[in-house]
C-alpha cells in the first residue's frame, strides 16, 4: 500500500483527499483513472507526457484509464489560464485533432488498460433541460473563485456565459464516468474539484484529485506549447527530440528528468551528487535525451540521433541533408541572401548576426566574412548546430 502511494504521489503537485485514495486502494479493485484532452492541437509534446507517464504508472499498479477526449467541450473551449474567450473548435477540427491524439497516446499508454471515450456520448443525451438543471447546482459567485475568471471580471474583460458551462460540463463527465481519481494540470484544480461536488450531488463517491506541475517550455519561462514554439512534439523526428533536448539549460535539465524520466528516485539523486562533485551535466542530459528518444522511437534510433548530434556539435555535416537550388544573378550571390533563400534565417539582419556569433559555416567551415560572396557550385550551408541546407548555386 505504502508503495503504491508513494508511486502515485512521485512528481505531483497535490493529492486531494490522501485518506479517501488510501481507502479506495485497500478495495483491491482497479481504480476508474480519468485524464480529459480537449483536441485543441493535433500533436501530443512531451508537456502532456508528464499527465500521461502518472497514468502509465497508474495502469503498472493495476488501475484503468479513462482517457477521454473532449469532442463535446473542445466546441466550447477551455477558458482555463485564458486572458480571453477562446474561439470554438469545428466539428471537423475536434475529430481530426482526436485522431491523431488517439494515435499517439498509445506511445506511452497500455492499450488493453486503457478505454478512449468521448463525451459527446453522454453530453450530446444532456439536452437543454439537463444544461440548465447543471447550470442551477452552481452559482455565479461560485465561478467567479476562479482565479482566471476573477482577473477578466476585475479587468473588465467579458467573460461569455458558455464559459461558465465549461467546468460543469467536464465535472459531469467524471459523474457520467463514475470516476474514482481524476488527473490534470495544477491550472485545472477548480475544473477537478468541480468533478468531486457534482459526484457529490449525485450520490457518488467523490473522485480523488491528482495535480501534476505544468512543465516549461525550451525558453524555461513559459508552460510548453505549440503555438509558443518552444515544444517537443513527441511525434518529431528522433534527431529533433534529441537535439532539442541537448538545447535545454543545465538548470531546466533537472526540471525535464524528475517529471519525464522512468530512472528511479536513487539513480537520479546519484546523477545530482555526480555533477557537484564535478561531473559534466551534459553527459546526464545525453543519458536523458536517449532514454526520450528511445520511448517514443527506438534504442537504435537513440544511438544514431547521438551520433549525428556530435557530428553536428563538431562541424560534421549529417547525411539527410535538404537539398535545394538556386539561380544566381550577376553570377554570385551573397552569403546573407544565400542563408534567407535556403530557408535557414528569416531575414539577412539575422544572417548578419548569425555570423557574428560565430553560427555560420559552410562545408564544415565557419564563416567570419559578412561580406562573402559565392559563385556557381555546390555548397552545404549550416546555422547552428540544427539548421543545414545542400544548396546547387547554378547560373
Amino acid at each position: 500500500m505504502n508503495d503504491a502511494l508513494a508511486i502515485i504521489k512521485r512528481g505531483c503537485d497535490e493529492l486531494l483527499i490522501e485518506q479517501e485514495l488510501i481507502e479506495k486502494l485497500k478495495s483491491g479493485r482497479p481504480l476508474r483513472v480519468k485524464a480529459g484532452f480537449d483536441p485543441t492541437a493535433p500533436d501530443l509534446h512531451l508537456g502532456h507526457t508528464v499527465l500521461l507517464n502518472k497514468l502509465r504508472q497508474l495502469q503498472e499498479l493495476g488501475h484503468q484509464v479513462l482517457f477521454l477526449i473532449g469532442d463535446f467541450t473542445g466546441m466550447i473551449g477551455d477558458p482555463t489560464g485564458k486572458s480571453a474567450t477562446r474561439p470554438p473548435l469545428t466539428e471537423a477540427q475536434v475529430q481530426e485533432n482526436a485522431k491523431s491524439y488517439s494515435e499517439q497516446v498509445f506511445k506511452i499508454l497500455k492499450p488493453e488498460q486503457t478505454e478512449v471515450v468521448f463525451n459527446s456520448k453522454w453530453l450530446n443525451d444532456l439536452g437543454a433541460a439537463g444544461m440548465l438543471k447543471l447550470a442551477a447546482s452552481q452559482t455565479v459567485a461560485r465561478m467567479l473563485e476562479r482565479d482566471d475568471f476573477s482577473k477578466r471580471y476585475k479587468s473588465n474583460q467579458p467573460i461569455a456565459i458558455h464559459e461558465f458551462l465549461y467546468p460543469l460540463l467536464q465535472g459531469y463527465d467524471s459523474v457520467a464516468l463514475k470516476a474514482d481519481i481524476e488527473l490534470g494540470g495544477t491550472d485545472q484544480k477548480f475544473n477537478l474539484l468541480m468533478g468531486r461536488e457534482l459526484q457529490k450531488q449525485a450520490g457518488q463517491p467523490q473522485q480523488c484529485v491528482l495535480t501534476m506541475p505544468l512543465l516549461e517550455g525550451l525558453d524555461g519561462v513559459n508552460k510548453m506549447s505549440k503555438s509558443l514554439g518552444n515544444y517537443i512534439g513527441v511525434a518529431e523526428p528522433a534527431n529533433t527530440i534529441f537535439s532539442k533536448i541537448m538545447s535545454i539549460s543545465d538548470e531546466l535539465m533537472w526540471r525535464y528528468i524528475n517529471l519525464l524520466s522512468f530512472e528511479s528516485l536513487e539513480t537520479i539523486a546519484r546523477w545530482k551528487q555526480d555533477v557537484e562533485a564535478g561531473a559534466n551535466p551534459r553527459d546526464i542530459k545525453v543519458r536523458f535525451a536517449q532514454e526520450i528518444v528511445a520511448r517514443f522511437h527506438s534504442q537504435a534510433a537513440a544511438g544514431e540521433a547521438l551520433n549525428d548530434f556530435n557530428l553536428r556539435s563538431k562541424g560534421g555535416i549529417p547525411e539527410d541533408v535538404p537539398e535545394m537550388s538556386l539561380a544566381l544573378e550577376g553570377g554570385s550571390i551573397g552569403i546573407a541572401q544565400l542563408l534567407k533563400q535556403a530557408g535557414l534565417v528569416a531575414s539577412t539582419s539575422e544572417a548578419f548576426r548569425a555570423i557574428e556569433q560565430g553560427g555560420v559555416r559552410l562545408d564544415g567551415e565557419k564563416v567570419s566574412d559578412k561580406g562573402l560572396k559565392l559563385s556557381e557550385g555546390v555548397v552545404v550551408a549550416q546555422v547552428g548546430k540544427r539548421k543545414f541546407a545542400r544548396v546547387t548555386l547554378y547560373i
